[in-house]
């Protein structure tokens, strides 16, 4: 292929890349219009007169903080129990010739593709045997069992990229497996671990269906839950408002990667380490 194709190919790829992003780009630029616009519309505009109002209207305990609060717990909560559960699933299955390892990854394979509708009737049915209906506790635990099969994929690719030349070594030493993974393994795939939890985070943080359905007391529900109540009747919506609120509900999730991903920088620290 002669540079000037090569060019013209490269033209052509990162026009579709810039189209593919203005789509996407479009949904921000109405949250961004609309939530300082105080008569916003359903399309996107320059706002007419710039005001705050919306946002002194949703931030408020009942309307945002609470429900953002509640999901901060369950979220940070699911996240918490997957990435541990994760770990201890993983290192097995990185390290050791199970019998029936290939069956039980293309099992967990197979469960994070389960559709959440498919499985929450039996689930709705053992909350209520188990009284964990209207139980926070109960919704974040099930939140990080959905969560669980991607994450324990993901957490067995970063542990695979760790030599087991550093673990023998800690072996040699006296070291027990439990101390090998604690003190060699985890903070070589720190970075990888904080992605599992982000990722684990952000698709419990972003989930309706099952806080909405397991959680009955409005108190209780997260902020997912809580756009909801933006639609009203006769289909009346506040799109000012919830584009404010919107916006609050995104910042966390934002926060959240910027500071990870600040702190860990993305990298996996394993030159020289086998030295």
């Amino acid at each position: 292929m002669t540079a000037a194709r090569r060019r013209t190919a490269s033209v052509v790829v990162n026009l579709v890349l810039a189209a593919i992003g203005l789509v996407f780009l479009a949904p921000l630029l109405w949250l961004l219009t609309a939530a300082f616009d105080a008569d916003a519309p359903l399309a996107a505009r320059p706002p007419r007169e710039l005001t705050l109002d919306n946002f002194a209207r949703v931030l408020t305990w009942d309307v945002s903080l609470g429900p953002v609060l509640n999901g901060l717990l369950m979220c940070g909560g699911a996240a918490l129990v997957a990435v541990s559960a994760a770990v201890l699933c993983a290192y097995p299955l990185s390290r050791y010739q199970l019998r029936f390892r290939r069956p039980f990854l293309y099992a967990v394979l197979f469960a994070s593709g389960l559709p959440m509708t498919a499985v929450m009737v039996p689930v709705y049915s053992m909350f209520v045997r188990l009284h964990l209906i209207d139980s926070m506790v109960g919704t974040a635990l099930f939140l990080a069992a959905t969560s669980l099969p991607i994450a324990i994929w993901m957490t067995k690719n970063f542990m695979d990229g760790v030599p087991i030349a550093l673990e023998e070594a800690a072996w040699v030493d006296g070291a027990s497996g439990m101390q090998a993974l604690r003190r060699i393994v985890l903070p070589l795939v720190l970075p990888g671990l904080s992605v599992v939890a982000i990722f684990t985070f952000i698709t419990a943080w972003g989930n309706f269906y099952v806080p909405f359905v397991l959680l009955l007391d409005p108190a209780k529900q997260p902020a997912s839950v809580g756009v909801y109540t933006f639609f009203g009747q006769g289909g009346l919506i506040a799109y000012g408002e919830l584009a404010a609120y919107s916006l609050v509900y995104t910042a966390p999730v934002v926060l959240l990667y910027l500071l990870v991903s600040r702190a860990l920088g993305g990298a996996f620290a394993l030159s020289g380490a086998i030295k």
